[in-house]
């Protein structure tokens, strides 16, 4: 029997921003943004861990919930909210150091079986993606739908669900309506013209 048991959110997920480094995070901390990840994928050595622990620090006593992905020992070793992993890492990652180090864990799921994995870590939320076509990352899998996406929000049962992949303000509400807790985005925070007021309107959707 899995023993691992996350601790639950502080705070509902609501509105999640995956930005790239430190100047990102203290931009959506700025803009009240509930979820944040740190998602650095190109960064190694002393920049990563500077890019973290600065991003910790920023999110430290703020609005926001901040999450580190993949990176889980830096995470523990800045004193992060929360880390993120993929499925991938889930064959890496030390699970009952990051557990007993007090962290939020998130995973990325992209299928039913997935799920069912992430679930029995008993995590403090899952990811389902991608939603609709990406081109942010390589996916495993064709994009899930909203159908399938009710589906996954029902399976996680009491676990929040957020929802991930090519999701912007034209389709935002009715991602939202199929019951996650959830939506997470990249380019809709990382390439808009005004991100403030990008911010503003994905933030009034819970509202």
């Amino acid at each position: 029997m899995n023993q691992l048991h996350f601790p639950p959110l502080a705070q509902d997920l609501r509105f999640y921003a995956v930005v790239p480094d430190s100047e990102w995070v203290k931009r959506m901390i700025d803009c009240e943004v509930e979820t944040v990840q740190l998602r650095a994928k190109n960064l190694r050595g002393d920049i990563l861990q500077r890019e973290i622990e600065d991003s910790v620090q920023a999110a430290s006593g703020s609005r926001s919930q901040l999450f580190i992905n993949d990176y889980w020992q830096e995470a523990i070793d800045a004193n992060a909210y929360g880390v993120h992993l993929g499925q991938e890492d889930l064959d890496n990652a030390n699970l009952v150091a990051i557990m007993n180090a007090g962290l939020r864990l998130g995973i990325s799921t992209h299928s039913d079986a997935e799920l069912d994995r992430a679930l029995s870590y008993n995590p403090s939320y899952v990811a389902v993606g991608a939603i609709f076509p990406t081109t942010t990352k390589q996916m495993p899998s064709a994009p899930q739908g909203l159908e399938r996406l009710r589906h996954y929000v029902k399976s996680a049962g009491n676990t929040p669900v957020v929802a991930i992949g090519g999701i912007d303000l034209s389709n935002a509400k009715e991602v939202l309506d199929c019951g996650v807790a959830s939506l997470a985005v990249v380019r809709a925070i990382t390439q808009s013209s005004d991100v403030k007021q990008t911010v503003k309107e994905f933030r009034a959707l819970w509202d």
